[in-house]
């Protein structure tokens, strides 16, 4: 929302381009009274406690993983396209098996809630075997959005949707390549970025949201819990050209990148052709007018074994129908807002699919492990009610991923978000009909009702791109194999580029890399050598051999600690 000046009242921003706009888009939003008339929306699923609250959320063999594919040659052709990604999350959830689901192309919201309460949690399935993590495989069309949606009330979700085979076996290769490899670095990059084309949305999610963000994770970094990070926002003084993105997007390993933009919509004649729609629909609008396709992330280093938050109308795909499709029909014809949304809503009978750029980012070898975006109409309500930017819950996201949590768990935060929002929507509905019941006038404010309800759509449409298991390649937060010791716990953590087992397979007895390692660490440790030197000489980075120092610190304090307790 934007409080005017002179008492009038607060806007609601869209983040939406037309498909031929060149100039700047509305410079004036929605006025919140209008939501006073949005119906009530579905329910959302209370969560249910069906995983071990008290462990780690990040841990695999705790939390489990699976898969979800559609019936049929098309699910079997999918589940063949990534077996490599699911003998790997096996083997990292200790063997344990791989449960996988399959499930019809079509399903509404309440026939995805049965299905998840009366499959997905059947009786019959061990509450430890459940998988917390879920991969869904296909397009919009062959695994519905509903039933994202409604698994991501208290599940980890993400979805692979691409055109071609050969994409599906690209991001899984994608993925094992990097958790494979060593991680050296410790510290995450925050690239902030928003495409200012000189309209009162952008401008308006400059100030409310990415500034107050770079702000409050620079100065949390002092903050116990809060990991340190590289921060660099571009845009800052005004519209920076797309090519200045694309240069610090191509640094490879542990990034996050943040942009916030208008969304391609359709044209107001419509798309040329029906292909046209699904190839450009989302794509995220520059500062000069154009906009960017999805050819550009293809094949350039485009944010290489990082994690990309997309705020944008559309920018991870366009759903069956609009969440504000039935509220927007009852606003004035003569307001652009609710004209261009309509515009760009979805009309009957055209298919839902996954954005074409989120696609192109993660086929690429050279591009994110995950997209997190908007599957339909964004608004600035997410970041901007009750008259104040409120960028906290975007915060606690970016936190997540820079401390090297997985990219569900760190979404889940944001959804946490949805759920609280949607009891409190619940409670007033629900207070309503209990005072209408007993004759009595409504208390309920209309105003507040109607925040919550815009807040309750916008955040329902988030959604993530790509394996929720996946996170950033921090030395930090690489699994390791239970360790007894310094060279056990060094082997799990740096794996095959010393010759060693994978993170999450189990290591041999011996070997003798590690005792080098370890000859290393003593000579650092007793200040006989150089650090530089020792790092030359094991062809490492110097903040990975401090890494080996504080990983075999780590791991023999908590020998010593099994050992006194053992010892009385």
């Amino acid at each position: 929302m934007n409080p005017e000046r002179g008492g009038s009242p607060m806007t609601v921003e869209l983040l939406l381009a037309h498909a031929v706009e060149v100039g700047a888009v509305p410079r004036r939003g929605l006025p919140l009274e209008s939501f006073r008339s949005a119906p009530r929306p579905e329910p959302v699923e209370e969560p249910d406690a069906l995983w071990d609250a008290t462990g780690d959320p990040n841990d695999l063999g705790r939390q489990r993983w699976g898969l979800v594919a559609p019936r049929g040659p098309r699910g079997d052709r999918l589940l063949a396209l990534v077996e490599p990604l699911r003998r790997w999350r096996q083997e990292g959830q200790g063997g344990a098996p791989v449960i996988v689901h399959r499930v019809p192309s079509v399903m509404d919201g309440p026939y995805a809630m049965r299905w998840k309460k009366e499959v997905f949690r059947h009786e019959g399935t061990s509450e430890k075997d459940r998988p917390r993590y879920l991969l869904l495989l296909g397009d919009l069309h062959e695994v519905p959005l509903e039933l994202q949606q409604s698994l991501s009330t208290d599940a980890f979700v993400g979805r692979l949707a691409f055109a071609s085979d050969a994409g599906y076996e690209a991001y899984a290769e994608k993925v094992l390549r990097w958790e494979r490899a060593a991680a050296s670095q410790t510290r995450a990059r925050m690239l902030f970025y928003t495409a200012r084309d000189g309209s009162a949305a952008t401008e308006l999610g400059h100030r409310a949201l990415i500034t107050p963000s770079v702000t409050a994770c620079r100065e949390r970094q002092e903050e116990a819990g809060f990991p340190p990070a590289d921060i660099l926002e571009l845009g800052a003084s005004g519209a920076v050209p797309i090519e200045h993105l694309l240069d610090h997007a191509t640094r490879p390993g542990p990034g996050v990148l943040f942009t916030l933009s208008h969304g391609r919509g359709r044209p107001p004649g419509g798309w040329e052709r029906p292909e046209a729609r699904r190839e450009h629909q989302g794509e995220l609008k520059l500062p000069d007018g154009r906009f960017l396709p999805a050819a550009a992330l293809a094949s350039r280093p485009f944010l290489p074994g990082g994690i990309w938050f997309s705020f944008a109308c559309f920018g991870a795909g366009t759903p069956a129908r609009s969440s504000y499709a039935h509220w927007l029909r009852k606003l004035p014809e003569s307001d652009p807002n609710a004209r261009r949304g309509l515009e760009a809503a979805p009309q009957a009978g055209e298919p839902p699919f996954i954005a074409a750029l989120p696609q192109a980012a993660l086929a690429n070898p050279e591009g994110p492990l995950a997209v997190m975006g908007h599957v339909d109409l964004a608004w600035s309500h997410s970041f901007s009610d009750r008259g104040r930017g409120t960028p906290s819950r975007f915060i606690e996201l970016l936190k997540e991923l820079a401390r090297g949590s997985r990219a569900g768990v760190a979404l889940h935060s944001l959804i946490q978000v949805l759920n609280e929002t949607s009891s409190e929507l619940t409670s007033l509905y629900n207070q309503e009909e209990l005072e209408r019941a007993h004759g009595s006038p409504s208390s309920i404010d209309g105003v507040e009702r109607a925040r919550l309800w815009m807040l309750r759509q916008d955040l329902a449409n988030y959604i993530l791109l790509g394996d929720p298991a996946v996170r950033l390649p921090l030395a930090s937060a690489r699994e390791s194999a239970p360790a007894t010791d310094g060279r056990v716990a060094m082997r799990a953590l740096l794996g095959p580029r010393f010759g060693g087992a994978p993170p999450c397979a189990p290591a041999p007895r011996a070997m003798a890399p590690e005792e080098g390692m370890e000859a290393a660490i003593l000579a650092l440790l007793t200040g006989q050598r150089v650090p530089e030197d020792l790092a030359a000489e094991h062809g490492v980075a110097l903040d990975e051999l401090r890494r080996w120092e504080e990983l075999y610190r780590a791991a023999g304090r908590e020998a010593l600690a099994r050992y006194r307790s053992g010892h009385g």
